[in-house]
């Protein structure tokens, strides 16, 4: 079976998650996707290998940061601040549709591999940049990671506790947001290159993808001029919130504002706790959020009596929404998630039989997924030489005695 982007090219030059990742998202949907690595160094996330406390070293030496963002692809080991190098990634570009980078603007500029540079090689192309924070403004030449994302976009102060200090999400997930939308831009692109006839640049920041995750949020304060509260659960309506069970495994309710009155009384004889139905303090919708200092620690003690799977069987029995709060470790263990191939095994070159997180888009009469692993630094250079760009036996191994390959 066909994936959706079997038969375009993507050349990218680029290095950690937030840039490289959007290339990766395109090799799962079926692009070929070229990185071009410095020869002797290649991508710093070939060796990250702790971050704080956590070693994402793996038994054969190589970095799990690596196998995330640069799965799917070919590796050309190739020095472009070298002329006879930046010759070979023109021909690339010439032979590709989209290139992507996420270097900062004046790396790119002094490698000569800017939008004007390789635009006029292939005015076709669909040229990608992820910075940090934009392409314009005071600091649009700054450098950022995922934590200066959460920061900036006001991510920090949306998850945790009232009264707690801004507290980050682990690991890398604005970096992934912005793979998301920087595979979406480049995608929308490639939909206009074929409706109207050009090729542009595209750009998006790690910024840029932060405030857009949170949208909802984002419009409010700006609507309003106010912060959005944060969860306090506590004082949240009970039916809103989630809930430790007698097995130390948590669920999480969302009865919604509509049905709060009509599924009071079922949810109350569920519980096992029917008197609460009538309960002056709990009566009305009104009344529960009012006094929602009571009755979240009633819920608690209730919900500590059985184990979760019996609470969530008998709600969900009654209809009501809710689900298990899983640990990323109980991913692979969930039923629907493998049902659905959110979860799917995986065959890696070193560590064998696994299991990777799948395409999260079903297709009707395509496919889309993770077809091979991070390349070693450089695998493909010869293959890439020969095959795409054209070059002879001697011509590779001029290069190689140069050290541009």
């Amino acid at each position: 079976m066909i994936q959706p982007l079997d038969g375009i090219r993507v050349l990218e030059l680029g290095s950690y998650h937030a840039g490289p990742g959007g290339a990766a998202i395109l090799a799962d949907l079926g692009a070929e996707v070229i990185k071009i690595e410095q020869p002797g160094k290649g991508d710093p996330s070939r060796l990250a290998f702790l971050v704080n406390r956590s070693s994402f070293k793996l038994a054969d030496g190589s970095s799990l940061w690596n196998e995330c963002a640069n799965r799917g692809k070919k590796s050309i080991a190739l020095d472009v601040s070298k002329e006879a190098g930046r010759e070979v990634a023109y021909r690339l570009a010439k032979k590709s549709d989209v290139f992507l980078t996420n270097f900062r603007r004046k790396r790119v500029e002094d490698l000569k591999m800017d939008y004007p540079a390789i635009s006029q090689v292939n005015p076709q192309i669909i040229y990608a940049w992820v910075s940090a924070y934009g392409p314009k403004g005071p600091d649009r030449d700054l450098g950022g990671f995922d934590y200066q994302g959460q920061g900036r976009s006001g991510l920090m102060w949306t998850v945790g506790e009232e009264g707690m200090p801004p507290m980050v999400s682990q690991f890398g997930i604005l970096d992934q947001a912005t793979a998301i939308m920087c595979s979406h831009q480049i995608l929308t692109a490639l939909f206009m290159r074929e409706r109207q006839g050009f090729g542009q640049e595209v750009h998006v920041s790690v910024l840029s993808a932060g405030i857009y995750l949170h949208y909802i949020n984002a419009f409010t304060a700006c609507m309003d001029s106010n912060e959005v509260p944060r969860h306090l659960r506590i004082k949240e309506h009970a039916t809103r919130n989630y809930y430790r069970c007698g097995d130390d495994r948590w669920l999480i309710m969302t009865i919604p504002a509509q049905k709060r009155q009509q599924q009071w009384a079922t949810l109350c004889q569920v519980l096992g706790h029917p008197e609460l139905e009538t309960d002056p303090r709990f009566d009305t919708d009104e009344n529960r959020l009012a006094n929602a200092d009571q009755l979240v620690p009633i819920f608690d003690e209730i919900f500590a009596t059985k184990p979760r799977d019996e609470w969530l069987k008998a709600l969900k029995e009654n209809d009501f929404v809710c689900c298990e709060v899983n640990k990323p470790s109980e991913l692979p263990h969930d039923p629907q998630i493998l049902a659905n191939d959110y979860i799917v095994d995986f065959e890696h070159p070193e560590r064998g039989k696994t299991k990777i997180p799948g395409y999260p888009v079903h297709f009707s009469k395509t496919w889309a997924g993770t077809k091979s692993a991070s390349p070693k630094m450089g695998q493909h250079t010869e293959e890439i030489l020969a095959d795409i760009v054209g070059y002879t036996s001697d011509e590779i191994e001029k290069l190689r005695a140069e050290g541009v390959i």
